[in-house]
Formats: structure tokens, C-alpha cells, sequence
């Protein structure tokens, strides 16, 4: 199966707004970047400004608490004057632009120009991540306008501590009096805006997660250490004003998000009045219904069966009763002579004594005769077996030469064997939907990386708990193993290949490895210097904005992603280490690239195995590892572990099978009359029958499956020996004295009808499951049915014409196995004379023992309604079948992936990407579909984005764990007039980066944003550019490929190389259609089988949801949905191939019996064989699969052998229904019970050995369940519904005529 149980998620490539852009606003508010750097000394002065003896007007209105700037940290971090002094007019220049940015300021202000220019600077940087909700940047916007700008800034605005900067007094403490409604209604307008390139909240970013305004305000007052980002003097938010101060807490009004002046994305803004009308509500929680009988709780489905059960036994038992009862005279057995219909064919059986014919009656009438009257289709079946029979036994060496040239003629096929283990050519059909969407989406967008994978941790203690794997001698041992995978070099084709030759580097030239190494730069020497634990604690809370927290290949790494064992945000208490490679992937399976990380990654599980575990295990640690390959390879091994536990199997059965043809009875004649060699010859036909299928196969080009090896040569042997057993039984039950080509031509006709009926049922019920979808079923059948088919001529052919030289070697006193020795006296069939051969020990039990405990009524009651009740309790255990294969059970016992697939289970916190395509967007003018897919100002409330983010709300129901990373949402934004730092061009047109990108910023590490070289650049759009502030289809075309090949950065976070350059197809987009594009998000963790197809399910349903809403076309995909899309449907195709096999057998049954009573016992025993094996499977927790699929469409043809023989047999035989029964057990029981049973068992028994969980599961304990039931059926169930409910007899009296020919000789 496929290996994409795992998936780490990469933390999204290109997200480098993650720097100081929110706690630099906060210095930005209280500085101008022109201040000379000096070094700043506290002071230890601490007061309250109060009125001056002056103006005393210090806290009122148009006066300023802080104004200019006066020096800077020693880090660079400007800090304001403390002195108060008079709001200011600005220029008519610096008023408009303070207007842009701060419309609630109006007429004089407290900063310079220098410092609102650093107030733009740095709120650039902010406005990315809110600017798609209007109401919540504006808030956020007037909160650093009014503390660096306002005009009454000295109202809520205290300086309460003071430093010096050579010399000059500095700001480092204030207080900040503001409203609690200002703070509740800026956070209630921000917290629930979506950066959607990270998959998660803004407020994540710009206030660390904060789950009110407290905890933000708390966030953004706390000052910063030397080189930490942050702000950098202590900003304390108060409410309350002291009653003496003469201030104002600042209350300037906010908008609500839902406002529709300022509307946001009901992604944004999920709680306005827009988005809770037009909300889609949640699909119901599926309940399964179920009752409560005290202190039971039972499924409803449990008591209907129970309830029915119930009222069938006491219909059947008071039928039981009263039949009985009133059955007290003797029914007379003396049948009128029958006049046959014109079309019967009278099968005429010679009256003797003997054990063949019960009726003994008719010895005392000997002008009757016992016949049997055949349907047209058996009896020119018997017709063609008589003469059949005599001209085999006439020409034994024609027929076994030409039967066996013309298989060895298909057996050629086999130098064009091959088999297929590629899991997506087994499992997916090639009309999959699935295989479809993933071609689509490997085509048109890009394929999903492969994934190599190390988990290392921590061994729990005796209470279960494991410690914290967060240690220095962890993390060090962590750059150990490290050191040693980035040392691999794995020769391909001459050439050494290192990681860094094929892994993901989707931002420059450095891997995407998601490690917590990454918080030091994968560099083991930036380890101390970095602050080692303390750092890595840091990290763990600022990962999105520290410098220092930044990974080497560019972007910030979620703490989730390389760590496993914790709960919430507790990081520190992660007990593992996830350490992921993500490798470039190619659609060319066979292609270099491919076969280059093939040979990488083969290098590194041998490093893992060799090095890696012996390292970590000697730390008192475990390990865990798998590669993108390691299933695949696995599955190969998996498929030679067991070659020796098969082999066994099936020469076990081989020797039962030689054995159990012979005869026994007189050990001085056993190597004689044994017939081993006879056994040995009927299993190499069998053989050279499965041969013969797969060569004729493989010759017009189909691959084999290991299912096909495994599975079909169980099945022939099944069929085969049977066959065997029962012609070989057959032929010794005939008279002695005999010609040999008497004895074969009536023991054809004896059995030859039954052994057709049987085959050819088996045959087309594998033949119509060819038209199965799914690749593994279709193939299995195909093979099958030819297997069985071709197995049923060499029977009737080849086999027939060596047990007609193996009669000829007893009769000639040659010894078996060696034929060419020959010993004097005579053998044990000879000296019996006329007699016919005395029955064996089978046989003998069935007649006297098997049959009459069957044929007491009490005990047919019993049969009855136990086997029914099973039947029913089967049906109520069905709907406790899971689909699924768990890849452990599929997979060695010994294979390092066991311990792997556990500890994925119990260490990822996130789970498989999944991805909304949408194909052919139109985004022209002229179109509305921007707006229905986007979630962000002015989309539609029911866009896909904004459907996305409400079904993220119930995880439990739409597995979708986060609202999407949306291109179109960032693009639109990067477009916007507002992101001024963002979509920017030169004088002449061309592309214009953010300032602190080159050639903007000095690649020397000089001041960014200074350079004479941008200094001209401007927006790319005004509002009056933008129709709606939509681009028009001219400037989507034209800013499109800006925004895939821009860089993200500090001053534009939202730029989209590397984050979403494999999102969106820009081949043929002039024409205004995109042909594919791509939103990801993440599925919730999927731990069961259960979990994945329904996700799979549930995002299906979503996308057809949307879909119809939106005339758009969309369907999800995820690298998994191949392999599990078979479980959708998985009942339906089981119940079609089920259906089918038993509805063809029940046909063959009725064309050739012409007796719909007879077919329809068939029908019920089959069907309740198949009930009960999925009973079974229910019982032992086996899930409904490919695989158990097979074996039940197989069950099916393995249980015809069961039931054909011993109706057919009941139905010839004469006499009364019980004598007929116990007739049919003696003459097929035994060849059904050694020819099936016993051999099958001797054969399952030695699977319980095996080395993988799936042959333990799959083969041994289904087959054994299947053999027990086909069993108890078909000798136990079978003959006791023929005794009670049976057809009539086909045999009839007729009148014995001297004067005309016998009607046996029409035969």
C-alpha cells in the first residue's frame, strides 16, 4: 500500500515576513531612523510628568508627551525624547500623507517627519497579514497612529522611566492609558484574520497567538533585550486613569470586522451578520442507531436480526412439531411406473445387490428397472461422457500427449512473464477518478516531494510517561546524525549523490529539512553562540518572528513539524525528534531523477540500520526511519520471506494428496494398489494449469500480482483434488470384472455431469469478475477462470488417461512409483472377483455413522436453526467490517517500518496536505469567479476560500484542520495600494523589489531602504487603477508572474516564489483562463484506516458541494487518494463480485439440472458459506480489502465444490429423501471431505508459521475459516436441508422390454 501514512508538514516555503515587522512598530511609533546610534546608560530616575511650573498643561489636550528623538540602544533601536511640549502643524505634504495612514488625525501632531516616515516604513510590514480584512488593519493602523502621532498624546500617554544616551534623557518606560473597549474591539476585529500562506491566524504572527486583548497588549508593551526583537522600551496598557493626572484614556472608535463600510472575508470575520446568514451548516454527525437493553447497548441492526431470528425458529420449530405429529401412518414407498415426457432421457442402472442400489425391492421384480431421468442438457452430457469414456480408455497415450502439447504450448508465454508491485497499478483502476485528478495535478502544477524520513525518542518509564527529548545531549546527538546523513553519497551510474543534490530547496540553495537543527542554522557551531537550550526555548514561542529563529533555507519552522510527544503548545515536553528530507519529485517514475533519489535513499535506510540505530539505541533512545521507497522495497521482500512457508504448504498437501488416492486396506499389497505416483502426476496437471493461465497471459502482455501466485494455485489444488477424488473414487466403486474402458466410461458418466456443473459454474463466476474495475480483482479473476478452466479439461483428459494406466499397472501387479517393476501373485482388486472394491474407512463413516446422527429429526432441528442463526448473527456482525489494509499487517513482521507506522501514530501532530484544485479560472473583468473563490474584502460570503476556513471550524466531521494558503488571497493582496512595500515599479515599468531585497538593499549589509536606486519606485495601482480594487484581466496578466517570482521578505511577506510557484500553472493564462491552480490546506491527523477514507469521502463531498454552488470546477487532492479511493466503493464492488459469481453459478446449476429447486439450494448454501465467512471476518477484526475481496469471490468457488457434488448426487440416487441423503454422503461425502477438506486443512495449518502478518491474516485464517464452513455447509447444513426440503428424485420405475433396445445404449 501506499507509504504516505507520514506526512510532515513543511512550514510554508518563502514566508520571510516573519522578522521584526510587529515589534518594530512599536519603536517605530516612538523613533525616526535618522537618530545617531549611541550607547544608552539607565537611569535610575523614575517619576511621573506632572504640570510644569510654566504652561501646566502637560496632560491636556494639544500637548505631547513625547516628541523627537533623542538617541538610540546599542542595538540600533531609536528611542524618543521624554520632554513634553505643544502638538505641532504640519505641511500641507506631511498632513496628507499622515491623512493616508492615519485618517483620525486631523490638524496638529506630535511627530516629526521623520518619524512618521519610520511609522509607514515599518507598518508596511504588518499590513500584508491584516490588510485583507479592512476593519481589523484600521484598528491596528489607529493604534500606532494615536501613540506616535496624536495630537493629545500627553492625555493617555505617561512617561514613567527614562535612560540616557550620551547624555541626552531617552524614553523607557510609559504607560498607555486606553479603553478596554478600544482593546476588546481591535482584538474581536483581528482574531480570526487568516494568513493564509501559513495556514493559520494572523494574530499567530502579530501578537503570538493571544487569546484576548490583554494578552496582546501584554505581547506588544514587553521590551526587548539587545538584538531581540521587540519593542524597545516598556509600553504598559492601563484602563484606569488616575483621578488627580487630568488624562483621558485614548478611545477612539473601532470597526467591527462585520462592518459593511470596512467589510471583511467571512473567513476573516466568520461571526458578522452577512457571513451567519449565508453560513452552510455543518453536515449532521452520522450516529449509528442503536438500542439500550439495560445495561446493554446493542446496534439496532443486532436486535432486528435477534427479533427475526427469533420469529423463524418458532415458525420452523411449531412446523417441526406438528409435521412430526401428524406424520404417524407409514407412508407407502411403492411408486407407479412413470411414463417419461417426450425430450426425458432415461439413464437405465443395472438392478443388483449391491450398495449403489437401496431400492432392494426391486429384486423381487425383476422385469422393473431402476433409470434416471436426466434434463436434455445432462443427459446428452452423459451421452457424450460414455462414449467419451470408452474412447479415452482406448487411446490413453493420445489424449494424455495431445492434452498435456497444447498446455506446455501456452506454458511458452512464460519468458514474457512479469510482475506488477507498483501499488497504484494494482489498486487504481485506469478509469480511477483518483488517478485522473493525480495525473492532472502532477501534470499541470507540480508532484508532490518525496518524503525520507527520522523519528528518534524517548523510551517511556514504568508509568507510561516519556521524558522530554528537548535536552543538549539530544539535540547534539541530533547534529551527530545529521553530520552523518548530509556524509551519504550513493553511486548511480557512476556519479556519488549526496542530499543536496536532489533534495527540496525551494527558496536558494539550501535543503528544506524540517529539523529543529533549523533554529541554529543546521550549524553545529551556532549552537553556544546561539544561546543552545535557551535559544531553542525561545524559538519555540517566536519562531515566526525572530531573526535568529530563522531556518537556513529561508522561512520559519513550526515547532509541530520536527517535534511529537506533546500536547497543546507545550513543546518543551515533546518526547521525539521528527527529522524530514523532503526530495524533489518527477512524474517519470523511471526517470533519472527519480532513480537518482531511489539510490540516495537506499544509502541512507543502510546508514540508518548500520550507523544511525546502534548510535541512538546507545543513548537510551529509539529509532525510527523510512524512506519514499521503503514500502516498495519491503513489499519485494515481503514477497521471497514466506517462499519457503508456501513451498512447505503446498508439498504437504502434495503428499496428502498422493496418499489419499490409494487403497489401504491390505498392507501387502499397499505398493500396489497405492496410487502416490497417480497423486504426484494429478498435482503437476494441476500445476501446469496455473502455468498455462499465467503463460497465456503474460504472453498478450498482462502482468501477474503476487496475489495471482499466491492465491490461485490454493484454488486449483482445491478444485483439481477434488476432481481427482472424486473420479479416482468413481472408477474403484465400479464392477471389477469390468473392461477398463467399461469402468471409465460409467464412472464419467457418473460423475462427469456433476464435475462439468461444478467447473463451469466456477469458471464464469471468475470470468465476469473481468469486468471489475479495480486492477488486482480483474486480474485475479481473469487468471482464475482460465486456471480453473484449463485444471477441468486436463481432468476429464490427461488425468482420465493416467488413471487408466495407473488400473492397468495395479492389474498388472507393477509396483507404484516404479511401474516398470513387476511382482508375482496377484493384487488385492483381482481376488475379489465380481465384487466390487470394499468401500474405505470415509466411506464407511459417512454411511454408518455421518448419516443416520444427520437423519435423526431432533437433531435436524438442531442443524437448522443453528446454522441460521449464525447466518443472521453474520449479518449483524457485517456492519462491524472496516474497509482498509493496514500497512503493517501488509509488511514483514522483522521490517524496520513496523516500529515506524507506530510511532507516526503516536508522535505527528498534523496531518496529509490536501489540496482544493480548481480548473479553468476565469479571471478576466468580465468574470465573477475572483470573487467566488478569494476570501478576503469583497468576496463572496460562499466563496471556496471562505467554505474552506467554516469547514476547518468542525475538523471532526470535514477532516480539514486549517483554513487554506490561498495564492489568490496574497496575490490580491501584494496587488493592493495599501501593501505599499509590495507590488512596486521603476520608473520605466519594471519590477521594483521591497526595500530590504537588492538591489534596494545593500547585498553588503548597509541600511536598507536608503538606496538612491528604488528611491523612485513606486505602487504598481492607485484605488482609482483598480475596478473595485480588482485588477483588471490586462493587469492579472501583466502582475501575475511579478508576484510568482518575487522573494518574501521583512517589508512584503507576501510574496509568492517559492510558496506558491508549483500552484499555479501559468501556461496558456494570457487567454484569461488559468487552467489549474491550487489551494492547500492540511487534513486533521489520520491515525485509522477508517480515518483516511473518510476524509477522503468527506473532501469529495465538499468539492461537489462547491462545485455545484459555484459553476467552478474543483476537486480535492491528497498523494494518498489513489490508494484509498478503492475503499470508497469497497462494499459495492465485494457486493458485485459476490453477486455475480453466485448469480452465474446459480445459472449453470439451472440450464443444466433444469431444476430450479435444485439451483436455488445451491444459491441458498453458497450464499449463507459467504454470509458467514464475512461473520467471521467481523469476529477476527480482518478488513474488507483487495485481498479479502479475493478470497471471497474465491470462497465462492472453492464452496461449489462443496455443495455440486453431494445435490447431484442426491438428486440420481432413489429412494426417500433420507435414504437419498445418506446415499449422496456415502458415494461424495468421502470425496468431498479427503478431496477438499483434509487436504486444504493440511495445507492452511502450515501458513500459521508465516512471517508476515498478512499471509497470518489473509490466508490462514480465512482459509481456514472458509475450509471449516465449506465443511460444516456442504456435510453437515447441505445434506440436512436435502433430507428435509429436497427436490424430488430423478429416478424413475420403468418397464424392463426384452423386445427393444436398452435405453442405456443410447449412450
Amino acid at each position: 500500500m501506499a507509504r504516505k501514512m507520514r506526512f510532515s508538514s513543511l512550514s510554508v516555503f518563502a514566508v520571510s515576513g516573519r522578522r521584526l515587522f510587529f515589534q518594530v512598530l512599536f519603536a517605530a511609533a516612538a523613533a525616526a531612523a535618522a537618530a545617531a546610534v549611541v550607547n544608552s546608560e539607565r537611569s535610575d530616575t523614575r517619576f511621573l510628568l506632572t504640570d510644569n511650573s510654566t504652561g501646566g498643561q502637560k496632560h491636556s489636550e494639544e500637548y505631547c508627551a513625547m516628541y523627537n528623538i533623542c538617541g538610540a540602544r546599542s542595538d540600533g533601536k531609536v528611542l524618543n525624547c521624554p520632554l513634553g511640549s505643544p502638538s505641532v502643524t504640519p505641511d500641507e505634504l506631511l498632513s496628507e500623507k499622515i491623512q493616508s495612514l492615519c485618517p483620525t488625525i486631523t490638524g496638529n501632531v506630535c511627530c516629526t517627519e521623520a518619524q512618521f516616515n519610520t511609522l509607514r516604513t515599518q507598518v508596511q510590514q504588518a499590513i500584508p497579514f491584516l490588510v485583507g480584512c479592512p476593519a481589523c488593519l484600521r484598528n491596528f493602523l489607529n493604534l500606532f497612529c494615536e501613540l506616535t502621532c496624536s495630537p493629545n498624546q500627553s492625555q493617555f500617554i505617561n512617561v514613567t522611566s527614562i535612560s540616557k544616551a550620551k547624555g541626552n534623557l531617552t524614553v523607557d518606560g510609559i504607560d498607555f492609558y486606553i479603553t478596554d473597549a478600544f482593546g476588546e474591539g481591535m482584538f474581536e476585529s483581528c482574531k480570526e484574520v487568516k494568513f493564509g500562506t501559513m495556514n493559520t491566524r494572523a494574530i499567530e504572527f502579530i501578537g503570538a497567538g493571544a487569546k484576548n486583548f490583554r494578552e496582546w497588549y501584554a505581547f506588544i508593551g514587553r521590551r526587548a533585550g539587545l538584538g531581540v526583537p521587540g519593542s524597545p522600551y516598556s509600553i504598559n496598557f492601563l484602563s484606569g486613569v488616575p483621578e488627580s493626572s487630568g488624562m483621558k484614556p485614548m478611545n477612539v472608535s473601532t470597526y467591527s470586522c462585520g462592518d459593511t463600510s470596512l467589510g471583511c472575508s467571512c473567513g476573516d470575520c466568520p461571526n458578522s451578520a452577512v457571513c451567519s446568514s449565508s453560513a452552510s451548516p455543518a453536515p449532521p454527525k452520522k450516529s449509528s442507531c442503536s438500542v439500550r437493553i439495560g445495561s446493554i447497548k446493542a446496534k439496532c441492526v443486532e436486535v432486528a436480526v435477534a427479533i427475526l431470528y427469533v420469529v423463524l425458529v418458532s415458525v420452523f420449530l411449531g412446523w417441526g412439531f406438528f409435521y412430526k405429529k401428524r406424520k404417524t401412518s407409514p407412508v407407502s414407498r411403492t411408486k407407479p411406473l412413470v411414463n417419461v415426457p417426450n425430450g426425458g432421457i432415461i439413464r437405465r442402472v443395472n438392478s443388483r445387490k449391491d450398495e449403489n442400489i437401496p431400492m432392494q425391492m426391486l429384486e423381487d421384480v425383476p422385469q422393473i428397472t431402476n433409470g434416471v431421468q436426466l434434463s436434455i442438457v445432462q443427459g446428452y452430457m452423459s451421452k457424450f461422457y460414455r462414449r467419451y469414456g470408452t474412447w479415452v480408455a482406448r487411446n490413453p497415450v493420445l489424449v494424455l500427449c495431445s492434452s498435456v502439447g497444447i498446455v506446455l504450448v501456452l506454458c511458452l508465454g512464460l519468458v514474457r512473464f512479469q510482475v506488477e508491485t507498483r501499488p497504484e497499478k494494482l489498486w487504481v483502476g485506469p478509469g480511477s477518478r483518483a488517478a485522473k485528478e493525480k495525473q492532472f495535478f502532477d501534470t499541470h502544477l507540480s508532484p508532490f516531494y518525496r518524503i525520507e524520513q527520522l523519528i528518534i525518542a524517548t523510551i517511556p518509564d514504568t508509568h507510561g510517561k516519556a521524558p522530554s527529548i528537548v535536552t543538549d545531549s539530544s539535540i547534539n546527538l541530533l547534529f551527530d546524525i545529521q553530520k552523518k546523513v548530509d556524509a551519504i553519497r550513493a553511486n548511480y551510474s557512476g556519479s556519488m549523490v549526496s542530499l543536496t543534490d536532489i533534495c527540496l530547496k525551494p527558496l536558494g540553495n539550501d535543503c528544506a529539512t524540517q529539523s529543529i537543527l533549523q533554529y541554529f542554522k543546521m550549524d553545529p557551531q551556532n549552537y553556544d553562540s546561539f544561546g543552545g537550550l535557551d535559544h531553542v526555548e525561545y524559538c519555540f514561542q517566536h519562531y515566526t518572528s525572530a531573526e535568529t529563529c530563522s531556518s537556513a533555507f529561508k522561512a520559519p519552522l513550526e515547532p509541530s513539524t520536527a517535534l511529537g510527544g506533546f500536547s497543546g503548545n507545550n513543546y518543551l515536553e515533546a518526547s521525539a525528534f521528527i527529522v524530514t528530507y523532503p526530495v524533489n519529485n518527477e512524474i517519470d517514475k523511471e526517470g533519472n531523477g527519480t532513480k537518482r533519489a531511489v539510490a540516495w535513499e537506499k544509502a541512507f535506510i543502510q546508514l540508518a540500520k548500520d550507523e544511525l540505530l546502534p548510535l541512538v539505541q546507545s543513548r537510551n533512545l529509539t529509532l525510527s526511519f523510512s524512506s519514499e521507497s521503503s514500502v516498495e522495497e519491503e513489499l519485494k521482500r515481503e514477497s521471497t520471506a514466506d517462499a519457503i512457508t508456501i513451498l512447505i504448504s503446498y508439498l504437504v498437501m502434495f503428499a496428502y494428496i498422493s496418499l489419499t488416492l490409494g487403497d489401504t486396506s491390505r498392507l501387502s499389497t499397499c505398493y500396489i494398489s497405492s496410487k502416490v505416483l497417480l497423486g504426484l502426476s494429478g498435482v503437476m496437471l494441476v500445476m501446469l494449469s496455473v502455468l498455462a493461465s499465467v503463460g497465456f497471459f503474460s504472453a498478450v502482455g498482462m502482468k501477474s500480482t503476487l496475489i495471482i501466485m499466491e492465491v490461485i494455485p490454493f484454488l486449483v489444488l482445491a478444485v483439481g483434488v477434488d476432481n481427482m477424488c472424486i473420479l479416482v473414487h468413481a472408477v474403484k466403486r465400479q464392477q471389477v470384472e469390468l473392461p477398463i474402458e467399461g469402468r471409465i466410461s460409467n464412472a464419467l458418466v457418473e460423475v462427469g455431469p456433476s464435475i462439468t456443473l461444478a467447473s463451469l459454474s466456477e469458471v464464469l463466476a471468475f470470468a465476469v469478475g473481468s469486468f471489475i474495475p479495480m486492477p488486482a480483482c480483474r486480474v485475479f479473476s481473469m487468471f482464475a477462470a482460465l486456471a480453473v478452466l484449463l485444471d477441468f479439461l486436463l481432468q476429464v483428459t490427461a488425468f482420465v488417461a493416467l488413471i487408466v494406466f495407473d488400473f492397468l499397472r495395479a492389474e498388472g501387479n507393477r509396483v507404484d512409483c516404479f511401474p516398470c517393476v513387476k511382482v508375482s501373485g496377484s493384487n488385492g482388486e483381482s481376488e475379489q472377483g465380481s465384487h466390487q472394491q470394499k468401500p474405505g474407512l470415509l466411506a464407511r463413516y459417512m454411511k454408518e455413522i455421518h448419516a443416520p446422527i444427520l437423519n435423526i429429526w431432533g437433531v435436524k432441528l438442531l442443524v437448522i436453526c443453528a446454522f441460521g442463526a449464525f447466518t443472521l448473527a453474520s449479518i449483524a456482525l457485517c456492519s462491524r467490517i472496516e474497509p482498509g489494509l493496514e500497512q503493517q499487517i501488509v509488511l514483514p513482521r522483522d521490517s524496520y517500518l513496523q516500529g515506524y507506522f507506530n510511532n507516526i501514530s503516536d508522535y505527528l501532530k498534523i496531518g496529509p496536505p490536501l489540496y482544493f484544485v480548481v480548473q479553468n479560472y476565469n479571471f478576466s473583468s468580465e468574470s465573477r469567479q475572483t470573487n467566488q473563490l478569494c476570501s478576503i474584502s469583497q468576496c463572496d460570503s460562499n466563496s471556496l476560500l471562505n467554505e474552506i476556513a467554516r469547514a476547518s471550524l468542525v475538523p471532526e466531521s470535514s477532516y480539514i484542520a486549517k483554513p487554506a494558503a490561498s495564492w489568490l488571497d496574497d496575490f490580491l493582496v501584494w496587488l493592493s495600494p495599501e501593501a505599499f512595500g509590495c507590488c512596486r515599479k521603476f520608473a520605466n515599468g519594471g519590477y521594483c523589489p521591497p526595500d530590504d531585497q537588492p538591489p534596494c538593499c545593500s547585498s553588503t549589509g548597509g541600511s536598507c531602504g536608503l538606496s538612491s536606486v528604488c528611491q523612485d519606485c513606486t505602487t504598481c495601482f492607485r484605488h482609482s487603477d483598480l475596478q473595485n480594487d480588482r485588477p483588471s484581466t490586462a493587469q492579472f496578466k501583466e502582475k501575475l508572474p511579478w508576484f510568482l517570482s518575487a522573494l518574501p521578505s521583512a517589508d512584503c511577506a507576501k510574496a509568492g516564489n517559492g510558496t506558491y510557484t508549483g500552484n499555479v500553472e501559468l501556461k496558456g493564462f494570457e487567454d484569461g483562463i488559468i487552467h489549474a491552480s491550487a489551494f492547500r490546506t492540511y487534513h486533521t491527523p489520520l491515525n485509522k484506516q477508517a480515518d483516511y477514507v473518510n476524509s477522503m469521502r468527506a473532501a469529495r463531498e465538499f468539492s461537489s458541494r462547491m462545485s455545484e454552488s459555484l459553476q467552478i470546477e474543483i476537486f480535492p487532492y491528497a498523494v494518498y487518494y489513489t490508494f484509498f479511493e478503492q475503499y470508497l466503493n469497497i462494499w459495492k464492488t465485494a457486493m458485485i463480485n459476490l453477486a455475480i459469481a453466485i448469480g452465474a453459478v446459480f445459472v449453470v446449476c439451472l440450464v443444466i439440472t433444469c431444476s430450479f429447486w435444485t439451483s436455488a439450494i445451491i444459491l441458498l448454501v453458497l450464499t449463507m458459506i459467504v454470509v458467514d465467512l464475512l461473520g467471521i471476518m467481523a469476529l477476527l477484526n480482518i478488513q474488507l480489502n483487495a485481498l479479502s475481496v479475493v478470497n471471497l469471490v474465491m470462497s465462492v468457488g472453492i464452496a461449489v465444490e462443496f455443495c455440486v457434488h453431494i445435490t447431484h448426487a442426491f438428486l440420481v440416487t432413489s429412494g426417500d429423501r433420507n435414504q437419498r441423503m445418506k446415499e449422496a454422503l456415502t458415494t461424495m461425502g468421502a470425496s468431498v471431505f479427503s478431496g477438499i477438506t483434509l487436504t486444504k486443512l493440511v495445507g492452511v495449518l502450515v501458513l500459521c508459521f508465516s512471517r508476515t502478518e498478512v499471509f497470518v491474516v489473509y490466508y490462514f485464517k480465512m482459509y481456514l475459516a472458509l475450509v471449516l464452513l465449506g465443511f460444516l455447509h456442504g456435510l453437515v447444513f447441505l445434506p440436512v436441508l436435502l433430507s428435509m426440503f429436497g427436490p424430488p428424485s430423478r429416478c424413475v420405475l420403468i418397464e424392463k422390454q426384452e423386445d427393444r433396445p436398452s435405453t442405456s445404449s443410447q449412450f
